[in-house]
């Protein structure tokens, strides 16, 4: 829905698509605040150790690219083939680009955003009212200070899904006693060569997972174990696989670092003297203190029902998008995965479980049942893990089109033209 500017945009979000959306949204003369809860980039940084399957050029716009020289001629981005640490690629991109004269005062940092509603409205009211979007939008949020409100004419929804981790039982439940082991219970990807070394050096884990982050955890257990005797891992997998193919190889990979980590954690599983038992076809049933209080006792249901003893769980088990941010909202969600319906339905139609052949659905899907509110990024996909940095460039380029009421409008191809005006 086509808005002039200079109407008020509020983004959710200080990550790498908030960023972007902020920066396109100010080269077209919108007023932009920017939400953080934490600092520009939290999510990526909880991972920085982590080196990217897709290499830089996947991960960067030509609109940023150009802001960041104009902001300081000395600047040298990464080559675009190369294979940077999420640590990194902050560092290197996302920060500076943050701090450019376009972006930074738009920036709210340490900034909480407890939920968006139309001010004045209920949920359930002006149901399919075509003049709904003539009320503002009402935001509730908690700085350093206290809790505030702000109006927006436009939201934007990037906060993604990093840090909403989903449960290790049965049907997405938690397993009985997961919550009270949450303490001994990581859903990301330990830093075991560094900062958590001591969490995991000579003590046994049980990773449980069929992606890549599971296989990431795995192989970095058995480096560990290289170095420290005693370092076990046993790895339980939900669906069948077998040891000699964990993670099932894409043909004709091209993300060679992607292909790598499949081979070589299916090497790492298969070696004579490996630390890893590998179990699949079972789930976690319950979970409680082992007779030796240090311990945790893990019990599996499935093809292979067993219990194990272990000092830490690794859940990598997929994440899910806040969706209580805008439960005050009319938002049409699909019963599959949590995310829109128009963009929803629009996926499911692309079948392959290659993130790479995955392609943008157009405008159109980007629209929500309330409107003037849209949802970017990783979050928009629900459920649905196939999202890539650069389908988001696509998104914000296909939103702005609509939203400035030019649908052929591309900033990140006229980028030079900008900034000669």
């Amino acid at each position: 829905m086509a808005i002039d500017t200079p109407a008020t945009i509020a983004i959710l979000g200080a990550g790498p698509i908030g960023l972007e959306a902020g920066l396109y949204a100010r080269f077209m003369g919108y007023d932009v605040n920017i939400y953080e809860r934490g600092q520009v980039a939290d999510n990526v940084l909880s991972w920085g150790h982590v080196k990217m399957f897709s290499p830089f050029g996947m991960n960067r716009s030509t609109l940023g690219l150009a802001g960041l020289q104009a902001q300081d001629e000395s600047w040298q981005a990464p080559s675009d083939d190369a294979l940077l640490t999420g640590r990194e690629w902050v560092e290197s991109y996302l920060l500076p680009l943050s701090r450019t004269d376009l972006v930074r005062p738009h920036v709210k940092e340490n900034t909480h955003i407890l939920g968006v509603t139309r001010k004045d409205q209920l949920k359930h009211e002006r149901v399919c009212d075509e003049d709904r979007d003539e009320t503002p939008f009402l935001l509730h949020f908690e700085d350093q200070e206290r809790i505030q409100t702000a109006e927006a004419d436009i939201v934007i929804d990037t906060t993604g899904t990093f840090g909403n981790h989903n449960w290790l039982g049965s049907g997405g439940l938690p397993a009985v006693g997961e919550r009270v082991a949450g303490d001994r219970i990581r859903y990301d990807v330990p830093d075991f060569l560094g900062k958590d070394r001591d969490t995991y050096a000579g003590r046994q884990t049980l990773v449980v997972g069929a992606g890549y982050s599971a296989a990431t955890n795995v192989l970095a257990l058995a480096k560990l174990a290289e170095v420290v005797p005693g370092t076990e891992v046993t790895w339980l997998v939900r669906g069948e696989r077998s040891p000699e193919e964990p993670i099932k190889r894409i043909a004709d990979d091209t993300l060679a670092e992607r292909d790598n980590l499949a081979t070589a954690v299916a090497a790492a599983v298969n070696c004579a003297d490996n630390p890893i038992r590998f179990i699949s076809g079972s789930w976690v049933d319950t979970i409680k203190p082992a007779t030796d209080r240090d311990k945790l006792t893990v019990t599996t249901r499935g093809e292979t029902e067993v219990e194990l003893n272990c000092d830490q769980v690794i859940a990598n088990v997929g994440y899910h998008g806040d969706r209580s941010l805008y439960e005050q909202l009319q938002v049409h969600e699909c019963y599959a995965t949590g995310g829109p319906m128009k963009l929803a339905a629009s996926l499911a139609s692309q079948t392959s479980a290659d993130c790479l052949d995955q392609a943008a659905v157009g405008a159109e899907s980007l629209m929500t049942t309330e409107p003037n509110f849209y949802i970017l990024g990783s979050k928009s996909y629900g459920r649905d893990s196939r999202f890539l940095m650069s389908l988001g460039f696509e998104q914000i380029r296909e939103l702005f089109g609509l939203i400035g009421g030019r649908a052929t409008l591309n900033l990140y191809a006229d980028v030079q033209g900008l900034l000669s005006k």
